[in-house]
């Protein structure tokens, strides 16, 4: 199978996109906010957008190469398309619109379990269905690349992780390059092998998951990946520690070295709730006003008004958990990462 491969720079209204990229048999997530350059990136790629400079190519098949004028239209190059929000045809049944891209179509509709729909419209299907009619359509191209525009964003939350575990077992499956665009750093971490982390057009950081959970380029990236970001000043502490002022009163320390201004992280699955200060002198504590309190599956996010932490709802059960109610937040120095400032 061949890599895609593509070193471009497409002009934007506010800046220059300029992306270099290998996408070997793994699909690769961009993800950023709005307006970061993301969607553009798979429009160069398709042939929708052209770009100032650069080159895309699939293996030995060039598809783009400015400096030798080289601009395969959309159709000449093996790419699958799923559009965000999908953009099937209304006025077209399942079958059509997945007819439209070509290819066999019974195979398609079986393999993705929309061959009982094989005669409703976009209006009758669920978002889900939706989705697996777009990617049939994609796949009906039998392409050589597969790029996905925020494919899980037209998906209310409890379709979601149903549709991200059946994309993910097909992304597996397929063994293609693919690159998906998406501002949902969940949706990124659970489909994609590589994250990269798009902002005004340039790649902050690329690597797995992991990496970028555990060992963040800058904040920006730590907090797109869901890290409480809280800046300050370091300085020398006791026992190898930093010292890490947040303002006049609130100090934390860390076990990472740094001076001068700083930006702390720490994740909300790093943080405990109760309702007084453990006496435990390898934690740091911070005490404040419970703002908002959101359960997600059995999991509960404390919002303070400085972070966020992520409990077990049996926790917030046996505390008894209140807006308003004043509680004490507490994590390890080890779990305090410091980086510096942006």
């Amino acid at each position: 199978m061949a890599s895609l491969r593509l070193d471009l720079s497409l002009p934007l209204r506010s800046f220059d996109l300029e992306l270099a990229l290998d996408v070997g048999r793994e699909t690769v997530a961009l993800v950023g906010p709005s307006g970061a350059g993301k969607t553009s990136v798979l429009r160069s790629i398709a042939g929708l957008a052209r770009p100032a400079r650069g080159v895309v190519a699939c293996g030995d098949d060039v598809w783009f190469d400015a400096e030798r004028h080289v601009d395969r239209r959309p159709e000449e190059r093996s790419v699958g398309f799923v559009f965000q929000e999908y953009a099937l045809f209304p006025h077209l049944n399942v079958e059509q619109n997945v007819a439209f891209g070509g290819g066999r179509i019974d195979r398609l509709l079986w393999r993705l379990k929309i061959e009982h729909l094989a005669r409703a419209k976009p209006s009758e299907l669920s978002g889900g269905e939706r989705q697996r009619v777009a990617l049939a359509r994609a796949l009906a191209r039998e392409p050589r690349v597969l790029l996905l525009d925020e494919p899980m964003a037209a998906l209310d939350p409890h379709t979601r992780g149903k549709v991200r575990a059946e994309l993910h077992d097909l992304l597996r499956e397929l063994a293609l390059p693919a690159i998906l665009v998406t501002h949902d750093f969940e949706d990124a971490a659970a489909l994609a092998d590589r994250v990269g982390v798009l902002v005004d057009g340039r790649l902050r950081q690329l690597g797995s998951p992991e990496e970028l959970l555990g060992s963040p380029a800058d904040p920006f990236v730590a907090e797109f990946a869901g890290a409480n970001v809280l800046e300050g000043i370091a300085e020398s502490g006791p026992d190898g520690l930093t010292r890490f002022r947040l303002d006049a009163e609130r100090v934390v320390f860390s076990t990472d070295e740094a001076r001068g201004r700083a930006a702390l992280v720490v994740y909300p699955w790093d943080i405990s709730v109760g309702r007084v200060a453990a006496d435990d002198s390898a934690l740091n504590h911070l005490g404040g006003e419970i703002v908002s309190l959101v359960q997600v599956g059995n999991r509960v996010r404390v919002r303070l008004p400085f972070l966020t932490a992520e409990i077990t709802a049996a926790s917030a059960e046996r505390l008894e958990l209140r807006t308003g109610d004043a509680v004490v937040a507490s994590f390890k120095a080890t779990q305090a990462r410091l980086l510096p400032a942006d």
